[in-house]
């Protein structure tokens, strides 16, 4: 499994961005947030982007901002997690049978990668997609991300909200509304509903 070196040049808007946040933040990571979790498990879990005082800051995937409270919370429910709570990279927190991965592993202006930063990740996407059975993207960006790397028709696979997708004969895809502040707090996405998502993944897994 690939991932981005911690100077990574791809992007430029992006490398741009983590100089800055080095000057005003000189505590943060500030640079390209690796996958984090077993890399044999058996459930993916695939984001949009590090948050800016989240992972961008703490250097683990969804650990320190909102979007993180539910989606710990939730993997621990169903067994995913040893705490439902993740507030640094130090504090002990195991993920079982699972991993977390983001789209773009850098931090983007306003949260909002471009289409040639979303582009120009997948390939570090694709290395972490052969041994899952089950991934659950949050997201349509992430979905349209996951479904790109299997080389597999956008039109034939469209999101949708607990949609579930045959990616091959062995893996399956399921969507879900990103966890973000926005979309619970809209309540678009509710606890129950993202509980449902990882209800069905561990039901696939079973």
């Amino acid at each position: 499994m690939t991932q981005p070196p911690t100077d990574c040049a791809l992007c430029p808007r992006l490398v741009a961005l983590r100089r800055q946040v080095r000057v005003d933040h000189p505590d943060y990571h500030a640079g390209p947030v690796p996958a984090f979790g077993p890399t044999d498990a058996r459930l993916l879990v695939v984001g949009l982007a590090p948050g800016m005082h989240g992972a961008n800051a703490t250097g683990r995937p969804f650990t320190g901002d909102h979007a993180g409270g539910l989606l710990y919370r939730t993997l621990h429910d169903f067994g995913f997690a040893s705490s439902p709570v993740s507030e640094s990279a130090e504090d002990g927190l195991r993920l079982i049978d699972c991993r977390i991965t983001n789209v773009v592993k850098c931090l983007p202006p306003q949260n909002k990668p471009v289409a040639a930063e979303v582009n120009a990740c997948n390939r570090f996407l694709a290395t972490e997609l052969e041994t899952p059975t089950v991934l659950v993207a949050l997201g349509g960006v992430a979905h349209k991300a996951v479904v790109r790397a299997f080389g597999l028709r956008q039109k034939a696979h469209v999101f949708g909200h607990g949609a579930a997708h045959a990616l091959n004969a062995r893996q399956t895809l399921i969507d879900s509304y990103h966890c973000s502040r926005y979309n619970t707090n809209t309540r678009r996405l509710t606890a129950a509903m993202f509980a449902d998502v990882f209800s069905a993944a561990r039901d696939r897994l079973a």
